[in-house]
């Protein structure tokens, strides 16, 4: 017999369990209950983000979330997340998430959304509506076996992010973050809302994450998020007057070595299909891929 599942409005206290299905689903990706409470209770009105849960017998058993991207100057563009259990799949929760993902899309003029899948979700996301775009490469490293550091460079100091000045850190972000691949351009990061997602989040760990500074000007930066004995590679950004000098392969290394040294045991990252660079800088560090999720795309409303 199948036991009752009820969805509503996640809430706050749900982030344990949030995050322990999200952990079971997703071995290779990094979020800590502290950071999917946060995810669950801090938005901005104009992002129209809903969070919703299944849960079965009071345990949460899968998550639905959906809202409006407010980082892109391209109007109507949104995401929308859905994961289910391992052990309470094929039981129409994932259809009942996505038919109410969309329709709240729509209610609030979303033209168009995103979601990652894994390959075995494919058949599941085409017949809602979703086509290919892109492939994201996730990748697992042993923090027991990282190569040399490489040496570095004149006129570039090594810091960490708690030792700098949260608009330092703002401007290369913005910078770097303009030419991510992606659907969208990045190109609408206000100040305030990314101290309060980024900066302010609590997976980032500064002590952990490590900044390239020439003079004033942070020239490059890896964020890591952790949970527990993980770590998660949150971005890693040059600017481009400072590309091509192996930074990126420098901050990645000693932000590393910073994470094994405070006991954290694995890492993680992921890279779009697009990103050569970033995608040969991970394979030198030692990462290996762990999955490969699809990227896709679903028109809304008209």
């Amino acid at each position: 017999m199948t036991t009752p599942v009820a969805i509503r409005q996640a809430v706050g206290d749900d982030a344990e369990g949030v995050a322990a299905v999200r952990r079971a689903v997703y071995t290779y990706k990094v979020m800590s209950p502290e950071a999917t409470r946060h995810l669950i209770t801090v938005s901005r009105p104009e992002e129209r983000f809903l969070a919703l849960i299944a849960e079965s017998e009071g345990v949460v058993v899968a998550w639905g979330s959906a809202g409006l991207n407010v980082w892109t100057s391209e109007q109507g563009q949104s995401t929308t997340s859905i994961y289910v259990h391992p052990d309470h799949r094929k039981q129409g929760i994932g259809s009942v998430l996505a038919d109410r993902l969309h329709q709240h899309l729509t209610e609030v003029g979303a033209v168009r959304t995103r979601a990652f899948v894994h390959p075995d979700g494919l058949e599941f996301a085409r017949n809602r509506g979703y086509d290919g775009t892109r492939q994201m490469h996730y990748a697992g490293l042993d923090l027991g076996t990282l190569p040399d550091q490489p040496p570095t460079p004149d006129g570039i100091e090594l810091v960490t992010m708690d030792e700098l000045d949260p608009r330092q850190a703002y401007a290369a972000d913005s910078i770097a973050s303009l030419d991510e691949p992606g659907d969208s351009p990045l190109d609408a990061i206000g100040y305030d809302d990314w101290l309060a997602d980024v900066w302010n989040a609590p997976g980032l760990d500064k002590s952990l994450s490590v900044a390239a500074v020439a003079g004033d000007e942070v020239v490059c930066f890896t964020a890591v998020e952790t949970a527990d004995d993980r770590a998660w590679s949150g971005m890693t950004g040059t600017i481009p007057a400072y590309r091509g000098r192996g930074l990126a392969k420098l901050v990645k290394s000693v932000a590393l070595r910073r994470c094994a040294a405070a006991g954290i045991t694995s890492a993680y990252t992921s890279n779009d299909d697009e990103n050569g660079p970033m995608l040969a800088i991970n394979n030198w560090l030692g990462y290996r891929r762990v999955q490969t999720e699809l990227c896709l795309l679903r028109p809304l409303g008209g």
